[in-house]
């Protein structure tokens, strides 16, 4: 079932609705804490994700109004390009090491070299896309397979020695999320039915939310529990500066909360920070909301920890 008169299938369609609300949410989200690059890597994950369904799933069709050559090449592009940021992804966001040789050198040589060589240069100059799928997708599909087996065991490596019950779970799905990029290049070596490719190529994607959110909880408890054992040795000033840094508040913000802990009221604030009293209430109703807390006392207690 086709949906708006495009050859995008529903069930595509509705991995791309989804894949947007995760994008979204997740940009704003990022845009709250920018220091935060694994949220960065996994948004950028997701934009190519999403290129990777609108461009698979659109093209090629003569209804549109671009050349069908441009559309193969942007359609296999998209396939690549997926291909190609899947390894770095691991290495950066997961921290394995042993696949950055792969990430920064192997994957641009094996992977998207051959992509610039026959599906751009070779199509463009002699237009016979059955021949450069056959010959330009041998190294990619090789390498591909190596590829697969050097981040397993990248990532066996990863747990080895300090397997617990959590670790095995992160460890298994962390297998899952990866075994789906394989098929990646085994579509592009093959003509399949849109429903099946989407099915397998996204699965990979559901695996790495998982295991993103997963990670995040297990961050935000770690940061939040560091932040109890600071305050427990009674550290006034770092407590502060660390409970600002975990509810994200901004410089100014924090200038805000010293001065309502110093006494000032709303209007001497605004006289000696050179601003409205209407951006002071502004500001601190931004405090409380991202504190949870509803008045003064409660915000000075929890980020003084008194």
């Amino acid at each position: 079932m086709l949906v708006f008169g495009t050859q995008i299938h529903i069930v595509t369609f509705i991995f791309i609705v989804l894949e947007t609300g995760m994008f979204l949410f997740q940009f704003f989200y990022y845009l709250f804490r920018p220091q935060d690059k694994r949220r960065f890597w996994y948004l950028l994950l997701l934009a190519l994700m999403l290129f990777y369904n609108i461009t698979g799933g659109l093209f090629p069709d003569p209804k549109i109004h671009i050349a069908i050559n441009l559309q193969e090449m942007l359609a296999y592009g998209s396939g690549f390009l997926m291909a190609s940021y899947f390894p770095f992804y691991f290495y950066k966001a997961f921290e394995l090491n042993s696949l950055r040789w792969h990430a920064f050198y192997g994957v641009p040589l094996f992977l998207f070299l051959p992509y610039i060589v026959f599906f751009v240069i070779d199509y463009a100059i002699y237009g016979n896309l059955q021949a450069d799928i056959k010959y330009g997708m041998i190294a990619p599909f090789i390498y591909a397979m190596v590829l697969l087996w050097v981040m397993f065991r990248a990532i066996h490596r990863k747990h080895k020695g300090r397997r617990n019950g959590y670790k095995y779970l992160e460890e298994m799905a962390m297998y899952a999320a990866v075994t789906p990029w394989a098929s990646l290049a085994f579509f592009g070596l093959v003509e399949s039915d849109q429903l099946v490719e989407v099915l397998c190529t996204n699965t990979g994607i559901v695996g790495i939310t998982v295991l993103f959110i997963w990670r995040s909880i297990k961050g935000a408890r770690s940061e939040y529990e560091r932040l109890i054992a600071l305050a427990s040795h009674g550290d006034g000033p770092n407590v502060f500066e660390e409970m600002c840094r975990y509810y994200r508040l901004t410089s100014r913000e924090m200038e805000i909360v010293l001065l309502v802990k110093e006494g000032l009221t709303y209007k001497q604030i605004s006289q000696k920070l050179f601003i409205a009293g209407k951006t002071v209430e502004n500001h601190i109703q931004h405090i409380y909301e991202k504190t949870h807390v509803k008045n003064k006392v409660a915000l000075l207690q929890k980020l003084f920890q008194n």
